[in-house]
């Protein structure tokens, strides 16, 4: 005890301070552009750590029975197997969750319809969403500033004089850290990048169709006529989507004011905007059906079917959404190069997993 007192001491008498949060550098590809951290919300050993346990930890739904993991498996590439997510009490949401790899670097809005603008503000929305989580900020506050393990975890992440202190922005900020150590890199697409290895045959036709190479050079003619898939301008690599709104032409609709979900359109209040979600990222997505944003298709051949149909009539469809005219060769091909996109090495990665699993 007079040991630890006399540092104590020493370490006051030097003018010495806590340094605080220990900060981290998260292990970036070089491929991709660097990504954009808020300056108040750094990446911390402590922060990360403590956003990994609140994000499987039930403690944040109202009867501590529902996680963020819950409908984000790792498994699934945070994904979760559902057409709809299911929450509190068995509650049916209204859209299907899409998976989490890479969302550090989709800084452009959150969630189908865009209404989050970053990771921490849409931390927040489904804790106090009654068909999610279903819980209220001031009960969760005060279950987390009464355990334990949070409390001290709080103050230390975020270096709080006291547990007083503690609001629900601290809670988005550390599972947006966690979120943002979601990175994927390693698929073999990924390696056929860097050089590391080569499509199959159907695969590179697949890739072919995918990127609109049929203009390209000689070395790919031999796959003989090779049709514009349209498929990159919207799903640009390497994250594959572009994080812009579209309408995909899911549903036949004459007037865009009639659109049963309204999606951007709920949140920017335009008419034309009706009906328009945002371009998921395609990273792993052989791994997080079903597809679109209320899971109405169950694999990736009804996903590549719609779109060589060319979707249906809307006013604001997609101009890049137009029957396709693919051979089943070609459609098989296509699908066989969105399979290349799964990166086992993420979703058996174990900093992705509960801190307490195997």
């Amino acid at each position: 005890m007079r040991t630890l007192l006399g540092f104590c001491l020493l370490w006051t008498a030097l003018g010495c301070t806590d340094p605080g949060p220990e900060r981290l550098a998260l292990a970036e590809p070089a491929a991709f552009a660097s990504m954009i951290l808020p300056d108040d919300n750094p990446t911390t050993k402590e922060g990360l750590a403590l956003g990994r346990r609140l994000f499987f930890d039930p403690i944040l739904s109202a009867d501590s029975t529902v996680s963020c993991g819950t409908c984000h498996e790792p498994a699934r590439a945070f994904a979760d197997g559902k057409s709809l997510s299911v929450g509190l009490g068995g509650r049916t949401g209204r859209r299907n969750s899409p998976g989490l790899a890479n969302v550090g670097y989709l800084h452009q809005t959150l969630f189908w319809d865009g209404r989050a603008a970053d990771l921490e503000s849409q931390a927040l929305h489904p804790i106090a969403d009654q068909h999610e989580m279903g819980g209220s900020w001031p009960a969760v506050i005060s279950k987390l500033r009464r355990h334990p393990a949070y409390g001290p975890a709080f103050l230390d992440a975020f270096a709080l004089d006291e547990l007083r202190q503690l609001n629900p922005d601290h809670v988005g900020k550390a599972l947006a850290q966690f979120q943002r150590s979601l990175i994927s890199a390693d698929s073999k697409y990924d390696r056929v990048v860097r050089g590391d290895a080569a499509y199959t045959e159907s695969e590179a036709l697949g890739a072919a169709i995918f990127f609109d190479l049929g203009d390209q050079p000689e070395e790919i003619k031999w796959f003989g006529r090779i049709p514009t898939g349209e498929c990159a301008h919207c799903h640009t690599a390497p994250h594959f989507t572009n994080q812009r709104f579209f309408n995909n032409g899911l549903d036949e609709q004459l007037d865009v004011a009639a659109f049963r979900d309204k999606g951007r359109g709920a949140v920017t209040g335009s008419k034309y905007d009706n009906g328009l979600f945002k371009v998921p990222g395609l990273r792993n997505v052989a791994l997080t059906g079903p597809y679109m944003h209320d899971g109405r298709m169950a694999t990736l051949a009804a996903v590549v079917d719609h779109y060589d149909r060319g979707g249906h009539y809307a006013e604001n469809r997609s101009a890049n959404v137009m029957p396709l005219l693919l051979t089943g060769r070609q459609k098989t091909a296509l699908v066989d190069f969105l399979h290349t996109l799964t990166d086992t090495s993420f979703v058996n990665n174990p900093d992705h997993r509960p801190l307490n699993s195997k």
